[in-house]
């Protein structure tokens, strides 16, 4: 029996008069890293909203394990926002104290620090941060209050590729804590490695639904890419395309 943490039905979200996500029907299960995958304008950041909480639906539903999303349900996710402005003058070591203090059991400092490979710069000014060390902070604290869904706004753009790689393997360390992931990029071969199972959104309609390799295989194509510029036309970014 599978382990729904999450689902949505008929998800629709408008705007005035234009439609940012149109009848959208998923489930994600608990402990797995499920991505949404589009290109701008597909409707991902507004899903993601909805998922989170943070904007109500048009019309449709988003239920917490078949029922509507509780009253704590802020502290039982964690969220690592595309862009996210640190504290002026503040080290890793005070943002991080400073985040831990806003909830009644975090995680402790020193797990934090060694979870997410801190200490190197833990005593930095926050504005010098490199864009992987800055990404590494910001995750940490999302996980400070020990949420059981993270959620991860193209969490990659603009990291060079070893960066990028350092922050796959610390995201493979929260899968495999059992945590579920929930992922926008448009890194392909990132949505390769680390998903287990993939939404693909045009026009805040599903093109596509499944695991990373057996959607690959149905469409006989070599890559995600590849399948993506089979159904739009477009290539969405792949790793080597950025270095920072």
């Amino acid at each position: 029996m599978t382990d729904v943490i999450l689902s949505v039905e008929g998800l629709k979200k408008s705007y005035d008069d234009v439609i940012a996500v149109d009848g959208l029907d998923f489930s994600i299960e608990a402990g797995q890293c499920f991505g949404l995958l589009g290109p701008n304008g597909a409707g991902k950041t507004t899903t993601l909203q909805m998922l989170e909480g943070m904007e109500s639906p048009t019309s449709g539903t988003v239920t917490y394990r078949g029922g509507p999303l509780p009253q704590d349900y802020q502290e039982r996710i964690g969220i690592q926002f595309q862009a996210t402005a640190l504290q002026d003058f503040l080290t890793p070591f005070d943002n991080l104290k400073l985040f831990s203090r806003f909830y009644d059991d975090p995680i402790p400092m020193d797990t934090l620090i060694e979870k997410f490979r801190l200490s190197e710069f833990l005593h930095r000014d926050a504005r010098r941060l490199s864009g992987g060390q800055r990404q590494r902070l910001l995750l940490a604290m999302a996980l400070v209050h020990n949420p059981e869904i993270v959620f991860l706004d193209e969490p990659t753009t603009g990291l060079d590729p070893r960066s990028r790689r350092d922050l796959w393997e610390v995201v493979r360390d929260l899968k495999n804590e059992g945590r579920t992931l929930i992922l926008t990029t448009h890194y392909m071969e990132e949505a390769e490695i680390l998903c287990d199972e993939l939404v693909i959104l045009s026009h805040g309609k599903t093109l596509l639904e499944g695991t990373p390799r057996a959607l690959i295989e149905a469409a006989g194509v070599e890559n995600l890419d590849a399948l993506f510029l089979n159904l739009t036309g477009e290539h969405l970014v792949k790793t080597e395309e950025v270095i920072s």
